[in-house]
């Protein structure tokens, strides 16, 4: 029998690949969930959606709008932004929804199981999420409010609560009600990042606004005035009022309220994610 001769088989060279490029970082997870966002043909409905709410009841608010009787304007008369702004509240429901479904939805599909496989720090995810929804609400919400201011002004024609731009107020007013809206996105993120349940956000979050002020009704008088300032729904709307009321916030005392409100909803909901599994 021939003797076997072995030929040693030369170790193929080491090939370096170079890593450097999946590195997770904030602005990779902000285009992963700006792509998200744009994918679903529910988000951009339910966003142009929203816009569409303020510009057509604000341009309704403005042509049906009368004058009081005997041309006194009272403290609660309406002027050219509340009439424009008037369906600012409905477009917070439907951009808090939205918040709650680019969150929970995810734990609804299970599609979160993947988003924190590639994205392992939790945080940056909720992070990432709150940034894009709450940056385009603000944008767009702004927008539709101007638009609807503008084209009232063809319904307010010749009335003395006719407005320019230019006034007083005017432009911190339409820019406030696009702030409260983008925050409005945001806590809407946060509810469903902390009760991952669709549902149950909604309910919570139609809770936190519409309810919780009728709950402080049973409270005594002084302090149910002295609280209802400072529930998110009132504070939120004292962001984009023209002039303040005597028992509501400034602009300014209401945004810092609302937005303490939104911060404390993301703080809970990046605890859970910190120490809860998926």
């Amino acid at each position: 029998m021939a003797p076997v001769t072995l030929t040693p088989v030369s170790a193929e060279p080491r090939v370096s690949v170079d890593r450097s490029g999946w590195k997770v970082t904030g602005r990779r997870v902000l285009r992963s969930e700006w792509s998200k966002f744009w994918s679903l043909r529910s988000s951009w409905v339910t966003v142009a959606s929203s816009v569409l709410v303020m510009i057509v009841f604000g341009v309704i608010a403005a042509a049906v709008y009368k004058p009081p009787t005997g041309g006194s304007a009272g403290a609660g008369a309406p002027d050219a932004v509340s009439l424009a702004l008037v369906g600012a509240s409905i477009a917070g429901l439907i951009v808090g929804v939205l918040g709650v479904m680019m969150s929970a939805g995810e734990y609804s599909t299970g599609m979160v199981r993947s988003t924190f496989a590639a994205v392992p720090r939790r945080r940056l995810v909720l992070a990432s999420k709150s940034a894009v929804i709450g940056s385009l609400v603000l944008v767009l919400t702004t927008l539709g409010a101007l638009i609807s201011f503008g084209l009232g002004k063809a319904g307010l024609h010749g009335e003395k609560i006719a407005m320019a731009v230019g006034d007083e107020g005017v432009m911190r007013s339409l820019a406030g009600a696009g702030v409260y809206l983008g925050l409005f996105a945001v806590l809407g993120v946060a509810l469903g990042s902390l009760v991952r349940s669709t549902s149950g956000s909604i309910a919570a979050l139609v809770g936190v606004v519409l309810l919780l002020p009728g709950l402080t009704a049973v409270l005594p008088g002084d302090l149910q005035d002295s609280v209802d300032p400072y529930l998110p729904g009132n504070a939120g709307s004292a962001i984009y009022a023209l002039h303040k009321g005597a028992d509501s916030l400034s602009p300014g005392a209401g945004l810092m309220v609302f937005a303490v409100w939104v911060a404390i909803a993301l703080t809970a909901a990046a605890v859970r994610l910190k120490r809860t599994d998926v």
